[in-house]
């Protein structure tokens, strides 16, 4: 099954359908090239990741902030490692055991908030 990439970051977790899936290799690897900045895939951990770098420790944590806000109105939630010029992201979906669709939308989300 394909997913739809269209504009990742303007879709919403809410609007899927309430079983989550895990995803396919070839739409895992799709729906990653559609990430700018790109994230990296952890196969082993079946996760993508994304490293950001700020200034300062008051930008680290602004962004942290905006990655909560995120995370609540999607109801899906990263692990983050914070330190204090850095804040590297995580997704997977614990539910399914995998990557699923909302990893993606998040992860695009998230690249576009920190370009904002």
């Amino acid at each position: 099954m394909t997913e739809r990439i269209d504009n990742l970051s303007a879709q919403q977790c809410s609007d899927l359908p309430a079983e989550d899936r895990v995803l396919e290799q070839e739409d895992i690897i799709r729906l990653g090239q559609e990430l700018t900045p790109p994230w990296q895939l952890n196969a082993e951990e079946k996760s993508i990741s994304h490293t950001y770098s700020f200034k300062n420790y008051y930008q680290t944590m602004a962004f942290v902030n905006v990655i909560a806000q995120i995370a609540h109105q999607q109801d899906h939630h990263p692990d983050l490692a914070v330190s204090y010029n850095r804040c590297t992201v995580t997704y997977t979906t614990h539910s399914v055991g995998g990557l699923s669709i909302k990893d993606f939308i998040c992860a695009a989300k998230i690249n576009l908030a920190q370009i904002l």
